[in-house]
């Protein structure tokens, strides 16, 4: 699944070919793609408008249109967006076609003349044909998703876009409120692994399994710590474990270890730059350890054990008639 480093990479390459461009025609082939809205409705409320900025909030791309309309894109386990694609891809789900940046005084006037939320049904009639007499030369796009997971959420004015991404993400690693102290607070009195607490977007928004392990490798911790365990310095280990990681793939462009491809169709390259996932029996980087292989909050997880020390047990788990030391019986 492309992560924070994925999706940033295509938000780079993708905002200076979108913005300030009218979308001329969105076609939605796949409805699963807009549930619990039609096609139909995403389309009318979509076309005609500009761009105004191509963002991204944690794994999302967020297409903000004139008017306070928005689109909350995911692109989840295959989903990639590629530019002007030739040929068209096998597993195209949406096409967008965009004008050119100028846009004749007929079309401007129709986009000033809307304001406030389009309504469901409601037809532009003229602002497509408008666009599109005087938008020539513009940018063809195609979101190909083999899977068919991901999704384009439509959000109507900035109550909608907050309360939207409020139930969903917490903070971004990269906002200035991510610190140390913000992360002891997510992490107080939480038995489970420092590593689940990584992945829960709603607590850190945009780390998946791929830069949860390089942060933790980084930061010297086992993903089997318990959250609530950790001290202050660690916590702040771990955070600038996460950026860096962050950071590392967003260099490198994303990592492309199955299907992610960025706008043009090129593999990122910051698997050849792992530290630690996907290398299990392979020497550690540091020590020369043989990196093992785990599962941990569910996902396939990268450790070294010497450079990130397993957990101890609690001297109760450890006593042999303690009840974590039981298997337990037949019911």
């Amino acid at each position: 699944m492309p992560e924070l480093p994925e999706v940033e990479t295509i938000r780079r390459q993708l905002a200076p070919l979108v913005e300030r461009r009218r979308v001329l025609e969105l076609q939605i082939l796949d409805p699963r793609w807009s549930r619990p809205l039609a096609p139909a409705e995403v389309r009318q409320a979509i076309e005609g408008r500009r761009v105004e900025r191509l963002g991204r909030r944690g794994k999302y791309l967020l297409w903000s249109f004139d008017g306070d309309v928005h689109l909350a894109q995911h692109l989840r386990m295959t989903g990639a967006v590629l530019a002007d694609p030739q040929p068209e891809p096998a597993h195209t789900r949406v096409r967008m076609r965009l004008g050119a940046r100028r846009a004749s005084p007929g079309a401007a006037k129709a986009g000033a003349a809307r304001s406030g939320a389009p309504r469901r049904g409601a037809a532009k009639a003229g602002a497509v044909g408008a666009a599109g007499a005087a938008d020539r030369g513009g940018v063809r796009l195609a979101f190909d998703d083999p899977r068919r997971f991901g999704t384009g959420e439509l959000l109507v004015g900035a109550d909608a876009l907050e309360a939207f991404f409020a139930a969903r993400l917490g903070l971004e690693p990269f906002d200035a409120r991510f610190t140390g102290e913000h992360l002891r607070e997510l992490a107080r009195g939480r038995r489970g692994p420092i590593k689940a607490l990584l992945l829960d977007q709603h607590r850190v928004a945009g780390v998946g399994n791929i830069y949860a392990d390089e942060a933790l490798f980084r930061a010297g911790v086992h993903p089997r710590r318990a959250a609530g365990t950790l001290t202050r310095a660690q916590l702040e280990r771990v955070r600038e474990g996460v950026i860096e990681a962050l950071s590392a793939g967003i260099d490198a462009r994303g990592a492309s270890i199955d299907d992610f491809r960025d706008v043009e169709g090129v593999r990122g390259s910051f698997q050849d730059r792992f530290l630690v996932h996907l290398r299990a029996g392979e020497p550690c980087v540091h020590c020369g350890a043989p990196v093992v292989k785990m599962v941990v909050a569910g996902r396939g997880t990268y450790v070294c054990e010497r450079c990130q020390p397993r957990p101890r047990l609690s001297s109760r788990a450890a006593r042999p008639g303690a009840r974590s030391a039981r298997r337990p019986g037949p019911r």
